[in-house]
């Protein structure tokens, strides 16, 4: 008599903590850290730990003590308001800085105008988003996090175009992937796309920043 194969059965773990974590599940609790930060539930340093702790988790049990202590936050208002995101200055200037929730995709537009960003305190929506930046006679200019790492995709036309990990006045090379963030896989990624059409675009980081 033939003997039937084995087949393997997965074993689940019989304790949900103990299973492994997602990105998604990272994202979400990065959400629910990032409501409290907003309404003051957790200070900057708080933040900060916890949100650095929820990219390191390997498990759900890693993830659950970060946000035990806080209230969840509906998923459909969360998914809505971090996905998309448009800022605007029409022969304006606006400058967004402080503690502030960009989107995944956030695009940021100039006509006739100069639009100042600063990422270093903001509230960012997971480990990965988009910064569609457009500059048409006017300037973009964006400060982002020292750790984070940044990927060039876009272009220009008789523009100024610099992206770099450097400070802006520091020499750094466009269309970089280097500083402080390059060697750690698991660091902010900000993808920068659009494009300069007689404009300028400047994305960097350091302190001092001269643009204000």
């Amino acid at each position: 008599m033939t003997a039937q194969p084995a087949f393997f059965e997965p074993r689940r773990p019989a304790d949900p903590a103990k299973q492994r974590a997602s990105d998604a599940d990272r994202d979400r609790v990065a959400a629910i850290l990032g409501e409290a930060l907003a309404t003051g539930r957790l200070t900057s340093v708080e933040h900060a730990d916890r949100l650095a702790a929820a990219y390191a988790a390997v498990t759900l049990g890693d993830l659950l003590p970060l946000v035990e202590d806080l209230p969840d936050v509906p998923a459909t208002t969360s998914a809505a308001g971090a996905e998309r995101q448009e800022v605007a200055a029409v022969f304006s200037k606006i400058v967004r800085k402080g503690r502030w929730v960009p989107a995944r995709h956030t695009r940021l537009r100039s006509l006739f105008g100069a639009l100042i960003v600063d990422l270093t305190d903001a509230v960012l929506p997971g480990r990965e988003i988009t910064l569609d930046l457009n500059a048409t006679f006017g300037k973009v200019i964006v400060r982002v996090p020292e750790n984070a790492r940044v990927i060039d995709e876009g272009g220009a036309l008789f523009s100024k175009r610099h992206v770099s990990d450097d400070s802006p006045w520091g020499g750094g090379t466009a269309r970089s992937i280097a500083g402080a963030g390059a060697a750690d896989p698991d660091a902010l990624l900000i993808r920068i796309t659009g494009n300069a059409r007689f404009g300028k675009i400047v994305v960097a980081k350091g302190e001092g920043f001269p643009y204000w």
